[in-house]
C-alpha cells in the first residue's frame, strides 16, 4: 500500500472536536458484531447496529477518520460520477434502479444523522456545483442533469456567469448545482458517527489492529496486539485502506491518489468558492470554504512534494487569476478505492463474514448509507436479495498494479493542463 501522510496534516485535525474516549482493546471480549474500520462505513454500522440492540465491538487500527473519512474534502454528493443511466446499466435491471435510489438519497440520510445525534461537524446544505470546463464538458453535464430531473431529483443547470457567482471561478462554461447535496467538517463528522454509536452502546476501540481472523465455533475470532474478540459476526469496513484481516481484501481496489491543501483566504478573496464545486477537467479540481474561512484546493493523483508549490501556482492562476492566493497551512492526501465499473462492491467471504468497498471517490454518502444496509442485513430486517447490489465473490483486481500506475501517469499528464490559457 501507499505509505500514507498523517492525517495530522490535514486541515481537519486542527478543525475538528475531539474524538470519543477510544482505549486500544486489552484482554478478551465478546460480541454479537464485531466492526473492522472506524471510517463512515464502520461508524454508520456500529451505531445501527448498537440502536437496534446489539451488542458491538468496532475496531480500528489507528484513530477514527484516519483514512478516507478524515481524509476527503468534505463534499456530501448523491449518486456516483456515473450518470444514472449508466449505474443502471452496469448494476442491471434488477440492483441498478434501487442503486440509483439509494444513493441519490444518500445526502439525506447524512444530514438526518447529523440532526439526529446533534454531530458538531459544520454541516451545511448549501448544494455543491459541478463545473465544466469546456462546451462538450457542459453538455455532458446537461444529460447527466436531464437523467436525475427524469428521476424527480433536483438537479439544476447553471449557466457560465451564475457558475462564476457561485464559485468565484473564472473560465468555466457552465454547469450543474445539485440540490441534495452539501458540505460536513470530514473528520468530525466520522467522529460523531462513531461518538453516537458509543453512546448507544458500541465499544470503539482506537490503535487496534486485527492481526488475524480465524473462525470460532458458530462465530469468528480476531486477534489484536493485546486482546481478542469472539464476534458472531464481522463486518470489514476499511474499503481503500483494508489490510491485515481478510487475505485478499486490500487487493480488491484499485488505489488512486487525491490530494488537499488549504489556509486563510485573504480579505480580496473572501468571496470565493461561497459553493464548494469540482470540476469536469480529467484530474479534476475541487475547491470550497470551511466554517472558519479556510480555502481548500486539490485534485487527483499523488502530488510530489518537490512538486507541491508549483502546482498550487498555476491551479490557483487558473481558477482565480488576479487574487491574491492564501498561505498554504495543511497539505495532504489520499487514496480512494476505485473498481473495475466504478460502482461499489459487496461481499461475503464466508457465513457470517462481510465486506463492502469500491466506492470510487464519493465516500460520505455511500458510506454512511451502506453501513446502515449491512447492520439490517446483518440484524435479518432485510436479506442479500432486498439490497441494491449483488452479493458477488471476492477476487483481486486483475492487473491492480498496472493499472494504478496508468491511473496515476494520466492524472500527473492531466495536472500539467492545469495552467492559465
Amino acid at each position: 500500500m501507499h505509505r500514507e501522510p498523517a492525517l495530522q496534516d490535514a486541515l481537519w485535525w486542527a478543525t475538528a472536536p475531539p474524538a470519543p474516549a477510544a482505549p486500544p482493546l486489552e484482554g478478551e471480549a465478546e460480541a454479537d458484531v464485531a466492526v473492522v474500520g472506524a471510517g463512515y462505513t464502520g461508524c454508520s454500522a456500529a451505531l445501527h447496529l448498537a440502536g437496534a440492540g446489539c451488542s458491538v465491538v468496532l475496531l480500528e487500527a489507528r484513530c477514527i477518520g484516519w483514512g478516507g473519512s478524515g481524509r476527503n474534502i468534505g463534499l456530501v454528493n448523491a449518486g456516483l460520477w456515473l450518470d444514472p443511466d449508466e449505474v443502471e446499466r452496469r448494476a442491471g435491471p434488477r440492483h441498478g434502479p434501487r442503486l440509483v435510489e439509494a444513493l441519490g438519497a444518500a445526502p439525506r440520510l447524512v444530514f438526518a444523522l447529523i440532526e439526529r445525534h446533534r454531530i458538531a461537524c459544520e454541516a451545511e446544505r448549501r448544494p455543491v456545483a459541478r463545473a465544466a470546463h469546456d462546451r462538450r464538458a457542459l453538455a455532458r453535464l446537461q444529460a447527466h442533469a436531464r437523467q436525475w430531473q427524469r428521476r424527480g431529483a433536483a438537479v439544476e443547470v447553471i449557466d457560465a456567469r451564475r457558475t462564476a457567482e457561485l464559485t468565484g471561478a473564472r473560465g468555466y462554461a457552465g454547469g450543474i448545482l445539485d440540490h441534495r447535496s452539501g458540505t460536513v467538517q470530514p473528520l468530525a463528522y466520522a467522529r460523531g458517527l462513531a461518538a453516537a454509536a458509543a453512546r448507544a452502546g458500541a465499544r470503539v476501540h482506537e490503535a487496534t489492529p486485527v492481526l488475524r481472523l480465524a473462525p470460532a465455533g458458530d462465530g469468528w475470532r480476531l486477534e489484536t496486539p493485546r486482546g481478542t474478540v469472539r464476534a458472531g459476526r464481522v463486518l470489514l469496513a476499511g474499503n481503500a485502506y483494508a489490510e491485515g484481516a481478510l487475505p485478499g481484501l486490500d487487493r480488491a481496489t484499485v488505489p488512486v491518489g487525491c490530494f488537499a491543501c488549504a489556509g486563510p483566504l485573504p480579505a480580496e478573496a473572501a468571496g470565493i468558492a461561497a459553493h464548494a464545486f469540482y470540476d469536469t477537467r480529467p484530474a479534476m479540481l475541487f475547491a470550497r470554504r470551511d466554517a472558519a474561512g479556510h480555502l481548500l484546493l486539490g485534485s487527483l493523483g499523488r502530488l510530489p512534494a518537490d512538486g507541491a508549490e508549483a502546482w498550487l501556482r498555476r491551479a490557483w492562476r487558473l481558477l482565480f487569476p488576479g487574487l491574491a492566493p492564501p498561505r498554504w497551512r495543511h497539505r495532504w492526501a489520499g487514496t480512494l478505492g476505485f473498481t473495475p465499473g466504478n460502482l461499489p462492491r459487496l461481499h461475503q467471504p464466508a457465513p457470517g463474514l462481510y465486506a463492502v468497498l469500491g466506492y470510487n471517490g464519493r465516500g460520505i454518502g455511500p458510506g454512511t448509507l451502506w453501513g446502515r444496509l449491512l447492520a439490517q442485513w446483518i440484524l435479518g430486517a432485510c436479506g442479500a436479495d432486498d439490497l441494491p447490489l449483488p452479493v458477488t465473490a471476492l477476487r483481486p483486481v486483475p492487473a491492480r498494479a498496472l493499472r494504478a500506475a496508468a491511473w496515476e501517469f494520466a492524472f500527473r499528464a492531466a495536472r500539467l493542463a492545469h495552467r492559465p490559457r
